[in-house]
C-alpha cells in the first residue's frame, strides 16, 4: 500500500515517543493499522535536548509501526509542545483600498500577514496566528467577515510564540530519521481534536492533557480556541518527588506513582504499606501508601493551581467567557487515581478524563483509545485533515480549464465575470506550516 493511502502521526514526548498510523475508513471515523511506540531518551519537559538520542528513539517507534502494520512510513505530522510555548493577544487592522468592494481571502491573508511581522523577542518565531472574532468599520463580533462591505477590516489574534532553535530541532531530528515532515501542530490543539466534542467547545471547555515532562492548556469557546499554555511541570516531577521523598531508583518510583499511586491522601488507611526490595541485598524498604499520596497530592495539586491560574487569566470568572463544560484531563497524567475528585475541589468545575475514542473505528485496539494516546491520534487526524486537502486541491488542478470556468461564472450586475477558481480555504496551520518547512529547509 502507497503512504498516498494512509497517514502517520508522531507525538514527540519527554517520557514515549509514540507512532501511528491510521487511514479514515468509509464511515469517516479512523481506522489505526499500527501503532510504535519507544522510550523517549533525548527530551527534557518537551524540548529535544539530545538529537541523537531522540533520531534513535523516533526510529525505533517507526520501524515497531511498521513491523505492526507490514506498512512502510515515509512522511510524518509532528507536535510541538515545551516550555518554551507562550501566548499572546494582539489586535490589527488594514484599511481597504475599495470599501466598495467586498471582502476577501486575500484581505483576510494580508491581516494575518501583517500579524506575523510582530517584532518578537529574540530567538523567537510566531508558530500559529488564531483569529478570535473579525470587526468591520466598528461592527464587533464577526465571525466570518468575507462578502461583506467595509473599509477597515480589524480582528483579535491569539498568537502562539515559540523558540526558533527547538522547533528547528525537532525538525532535524525528524529529516535525520529519514522521514519527510509533513506538518507541525501544537500539541494541546492535536490533544483537543482528539477528545473533545464540538458542543464542549461551543460551550466552553479546558483541556489538560498531562504529559510526562509538561502539562498542556488548551481553552475554547463558542468554538474558537481562546487561550493556550504550555506547563513546564507533568507526571515525571511527581515521579522524581517519589524517588526524593522514599529515597529508591526512578523505575520503582514510577511503578509505585502508577500501580498505588492516588491524588488523594484521605483515601489510605496509616497501616497500608508496600515493602520494595532494596539494591543489591540491601534490606527491603517500607513505604506507606498514606506517605505515598502526600507526596503525589502537593506535586499534583501545585501542577493544577498553575494551571488554574491560566484559566483565570483568560477570563473564566468573567460571566460571558465561562466554560461551561468545565475542565477535560487527558495525557498519562490524567491516569492518576481520584485525580478528577482533586481537580474539581480545587477548581470547582465540572471534570472529566478525555478519551480519544470518539473519532476511532469500532473495532480498534482498546490499547489506542488510551488517554496515553490523545496527542498522537490528534496528530495522526491532522495528518488524514491534511491528506484530504491536498487531494482535493490536486483534483482541482485536473479539471480542464472549460469546467472550471463553467464553475466559477459569477453574475455580479449585468455583466458576468470569471472569478479565478476558488480552492479550499487554506488554514492558519496549513500556512504556518509552508512557511516552516521553507525556513527548515534554509537551515540545512
Amino acid at each position: 500500500m502507497e503512504q498516498d493511502k494512509y497517514s502517520v502521526g508522531l507525538d514527540i514526548g519527554t517520557t514515549k515517543i509514540v507512532a501511528i498510523i491510521g487511514k479514515e475508513n468509509e464511515y469517516g471515523k479512523i481506522e489505526v493499522l499500527g501503532i510504535g511506540k519507544s522510550k523517549s531518551l533525548g527530551v527534557h519537559r518537551g524540548v529535544v535536548n539530545n538529537i541523537t538520542q531522540t533520531i534513535k528513539s523516533i526510529q525505533q517507534a517507526i520501524e515497531e509501526a511498521e513491523v505492526n502494520s507490514g506498512l512502510k512510513i515515509s512522511s510524518v505530522v509532528v507536535g510541538i509542545a515545551g516550555q518554551h510555548i507562550r501566548s499572546l493577544h494582539h489586535s490589527d487592522y488594514i484599511t481597504r483600498v475599495d470599501s466598495e468592494e467586498v471582502i476577501n481571502e486575500d484581505d483576510l491573508d494580508k491581516l494575518c500577514n501583517q500579524v506575523y511581522k510582530l517584532v518578537m523577542l529574540p530567538g523567537e518565531e510566531i508558530i500559529h496566528v488564531l483569529p478570535q472574532e473579525y470587526k468591520v468599520d466598528g461592527q464587533a463580533e464577526i465571525k466570518e467577515p468575507i462578502g461583506m462591505y467595509g473599509g477597515r477590516l480589524e480582528a483579535n489574534f491569539h498568537v502562539v510564540v515559540g523558540q526558533v532553535s527547538s522547533i528547528k530541532n525537532v525538525g532535524r531530528c525528524i529529516k535525520s530519521a529519514g522521514l519527510d515532515l509533513g506538518n507541525i501542530t501544537l500539541e494541546p490543539l492535536a490533544s483537543s481534536d482528539a477528545v473533545l466534542s464540538q458542543e464542549e467547545k461551543e460551550a466552553g471547555v479546558a483541556l489538560i492533557d498531562i504529559g510526562g515532562g509538561t502539562t498542556d492548556l488548551a481553552i475554547f469557546k463558542d468554538g474558537i480556541i481562546r487561550h493556550t499554555a504550555v506547563i513546564p511541570f507533568g507526571g515525571g516531577v511527581i515521579t522524581e518527588d517519589i524517588k526524593e521523598g522514599c529515597s529508591i531508583i526512578e523505575k520503582q518510583a514510577e511503578q509505585l506513582k502508577t500501580r498505588f499511586g492516588s491524588a488523594w491522601p484521605g483515601e489510605n488507611k496509616d497501616n497500608e504499606i508496600v515493602s520494595i526490595p532494596g539494591l543489591r541485598g540491601r534490606e527491603p524498604k517500607e513505604i506507606t501508601l498514606k506517605n505515598l499520596s502526600k507526596i503525589i497530592h502537593a506535586r499534583v495539586v501545585e501542577i493544577v493551581e498553575q494551571v488554574y491560574v491560566e484559566i483565570k487569566n483568560y477570563g473564566h470568572e468573567e460571566q460571558k467567557k465561562k466554560l461551561i463544560a468545565g475542565i477535560v484531563l487527558t495525557g498519562g497524567g490524567s491516569q492518576l487515581k481520584h485525580l478528577k475528585q482533586l481537580v474539581e475541589y480545587i477548581t470547582g468545575m465540572d471534570t472529566r478524563i478525555g478519551y480519544p475514542n470518539e473519532h476511532l473505528a469500532g473495532d480498534s485496539d482498546e490499547e489506542v483509545a488510551s488517554p496515553l494516546y490523545a496527542t498522537a491520534v490528534g496528530l495522526l487526524m491532522n495528518a488524514i485533515e491534511n491528506k484530504d486537502k491536498d487531494d482535493s486541491a490536486s483534483e482541482d488542478e485536473h479539471m480542464s480549464v472549460e469546467d472550471k470556468e463553467l464553475l466559477y461564472v459569477e453574475h455580479d450586475g449585468d455583466a458576468p465575470t470569471v472569478t479565478k477558481a476558488k480552492k479550499d480555504r487554506k488554514s492558519v496551520f496549513d500556512k504556518w506550516s509552508e512557511k516552516l518547512k521553507d525556513f527548515l529547509d534554509n537551515v540545512e
